[in-house]
């Protein structure tokens, strides 16, 4: 594993250089889930919430989330942003909602911080709709998928 690269030698944070990199198409997949009561989904899936249709709210935040990371992220950089698309799939097993980010630039540095923070927003937007339901859903398990572009290369992750 390579060092941390958002500190100086002396161990100030910093925002990296990425001037001499090469400008490859970037790519990034993240997901994540929030877990809720039945009926809540139930509510979610029927269109029956009184806000209105929760999982159009919510993928509209994570396009804006994606947007503005570097509003958010402090060290990241602003990306001009080719591609947001966000799924949102009510999954009766979990129950919840499941959503998936797949994030696209071209440029010199990668998008994930942009997937993983469109998941991020699009759950918290489904948690601010439904809270008054539901106050104990659970946002859980936010990760990367999967990153391509630049000159680390490809990443998977191997376990589920």
């Amino acid at each position: 594993m390579s060092e941390l690269t958002h500190f100086d030698t002396d161990g100030a944070a910093r925002m990296v250089d990425v001037g001499d990199k090469d400008i490859t198409h970037r790519r990034a997949l993240a997901e994540g889930v929030i877990r809720m009561r039945p009926e809540t989904l139930s509510m979610v899936q029927a269109g029956s919430h009184a806000k209105g249709d929760v999982l159009g709210v919510a993928r509209i935040a994570a396009i804006m989330g994606a947007k503005r990371t570097a509003d958010l992220v402090p060290l990241c950089h602003p990306l001009p942003l080719s591609r947001v698309d966000i799924a949102l799939e009510p999954d009766a097993m979990v129950p919840g909602v499941r959503c998936t980010a797949r994030v696209e630039t071209r440029g010199r540095t990668g998008v994930e911080m942009e997937a993983l923070c469109a998941v991020q927003l699009a759950l918290l937007t489904v948690y601010d709709m439904c809270k008054a339901v539901d106050r104990g859903m659970v946002i859980t398990s936010v990760r990367l998928l999967e990153k391509a572009g630049g000159r680390s290369g490809h990443w998977r992750r191997d376990e589920p």
